[in-house]
């Protein structure tokens, strides 16, 4: 029995409230169980400043944050320096969105997502990726509205979530607990149509087989598919 009481492959309960804020172009509040992201995807009309004149593309970047509060100690703000996983985290965040959309249609157009944990259990990076898609999805349809897209820039919705290998078996959608304590760790995003975004996976104890990840592989997109139908 899972701590949540949840089986194996069962997602957690999933919650996307939209425009939870009131200024920015798109902004979702997700919900994994009891992990709680705000997601907002803000809209700059202009190039990055390191894009070259003759580049045609727009940009999405993404910036992460875990509050304060957000564990049950205590964390420090990141005020000066970004730490490594933080860091990593971002970069994840922002080539996952990319993947998503031809920054051609969004030419001359820089959008950042901010993502700020208010509530950590586990998976908030894939939490923060589904919430980046439909913030970055809301920002589109309201620049298309008001005239300053022709169409939008998406080619096809993504995904994540994590998965791993807790006390010999295959749980889908970790929690804080579960993942202290997997044997293997993974997360996977995945496009609509089950294109490879990122498939990150690391054993922390003892080397595992290759039809484990297969099977891990499996269960991930079938719970990825389920996501992608909440949207």
């Amino acid at each position: 029995m899972r701590y949540d009481g949840r089986s194996a492959n069962e997602l957690r309960d999933i919650k996307f409230t939209h425009n939870f804020t009131k200024h920015a172009l798109g902004s979702v509040l997700v919900e994994f169980g009891d992990t709680k992201v705000i997601v907002t995807a803000s809209v700059d009309l202009k190039k990055p400043k390191w894009m070259e004149d003759s580049d045609e593309r727009g940009w999405i970047t993404a910036e992460y944050s875990l509050l304060p509060s957000a564990t049950n100690t205590r964390c420090k703000r990141e005020r000066d320096k970004v730490s490594g996983r933080t860091h990593e985290i971002q970069r994840l965040i922002g080539r996952s969105l990319r993947a998503c959309v031809d920054l051609k249609k969004m030419s001359g157009m820089t959008i950042t997502v901010d993502a700020d944990v208010i509530q950590a259990d586990g998976g908030t990076r894939t939490a923060s990726i589904c919430g980046g898609y439909l913030a970055l999805k809301d920002a589109f349809d309201k620049l298309i509205k008001d005239g300053k897209l022709n169409e939008s820039p998406i080619i096809e919705p993504i995904a994540a979530i994590s998965i791993g290998i807790v006390n010999g078996e295959i749980l889908l959608d970790l929690c804080y607990e579960e993942d202290s304590n997997a044997q293997v760790d993974s997360n996977v995003i995945l496009t609509k149509s089950g294109k490879i975004v990122d498939f990150q996976t690391t054993s922390e104890g003892e080397p595992y087989e290759y039809e484990r990840m297969l099977e891990l592989f499996k269960i991930a997109k079938e719970g990825i598919n389920t996501i992608i139908e909440k949207y």
